[in-house]
């Protein structure tokens, strides 16, 4: 997130309770599949997202044995750069001759999602398991906590959004001509914008507060649920994985340099 001067604006309205299917936990599963969203809108929107993955010089995933959905070879899927090098330093040192000729590889999410529905009731197909960040599991478990919730773990991979005002409409920034609502990958991230938003805006400081939802659950409302208010969604990739991707340009497939999403907020006023 560019650490330029911004204006950001809470957006009251029912954006508030059609996410709030998406919270852990509470997934919302809809009923008029007429009105999904299409895969390339969906692929649209996670395509800026960058995740990695363990893979050979051929692109294939490293696998582990069946034990997935419908008995599917299953393959890890990082949020974090940092943890899939270090599962891969930690195979080294237990499986040395499986761990020959395979490396960290940054894949778009939304590639990742498309190879998941490709497989969906697929016996012989691959299922795709997400590793998120234990750092901002602990983040999410806590959060749910501080609002009354008996937690002892999260399900998913957590995504951190900010509520505020007096409805508790969801905190928008301005991208381009866009209002957009951005979530979150790593909660120390939004911090950072809710702190700054707290200086331009003093008299909401105090009803400003994180929620936590997962990405799948998130996943599954854009694939059940078609209503304008989800094209303000924009998905925050940690900036260490942008970074990290760009310092691959050149040196990567063109499949595996996804591009992350550029966020221009407007000056304030």
């Amino acid at each position: 997130m560019s650490g330029a001067v911004m204006k950001s604006l809470i957006r009251l309205g029912a954006t508030a309770s059609l996410l709030s299917s998406a919270i852990v936990g509470s997934l919302w599963l809809g009923a008029t599949q007429a009105l999904a969203l299409t895969q390339e809108q969906i692929m649209k929107k996670l395509g800026p997202v960058p995740v990695f993955t363990i893979a050979n010089a051929q692109g294939a995933p490293l696998v582990a044995a069946p034990n997935g959905k419908n008995g599917q070879s299953v393959a890890g899927v990082f949020i974090s750069q940092k943890d899939a090098q270090a599962f891969l330093e930690g195979l080294k040192t237990k499986n040395p001759e499986l761990a020959k000729g395979v490396k960290v590889v940054p894949v778009s999410l939304a590639e990742v999602y498309k190879l998941d529905q490709d497989n969906q009731g697929k016996p012989q197909g691959l299922d795709f398991a997400y590793v998120p960040s234990q750092q901002q599991v602990t983040s999410a478990v806590a959060l749910l906590k501080q609002t009354g919730q008996q937690v002892q773990q999260f399900n998913g991979t957590p995504l951190f959004v900010a509520r505020g005002g007096a409805e508790k409409g969801y905190l928008t920034i301005q991208q381009g001509n866009q209002s957009v609502i951005p979530m979150f990958f790593k909660k120390e991230e939004l911090q950072a914008l809710l702190d700054r938003f707290k200086q331009q805006q003093p008299n909401l400081a105090n009803s400003l507060e994180i929620q936590v939802l997962n990405l799948e659950g998130l996943m599954e409302v854009l694939k059940t649920k078609n209503d304008p208010q989800l094209d303000q969604i924009v998905l925050i990739p940690p900036q260490e994985s942008i970074e990290y991707v760009r310092s691959m340009a050149g040196n990567q497939p063109s499949q595996a340099r996804p591009q992350p999403a550029q966020n221009k907020p407007a000056p304030n006023k």
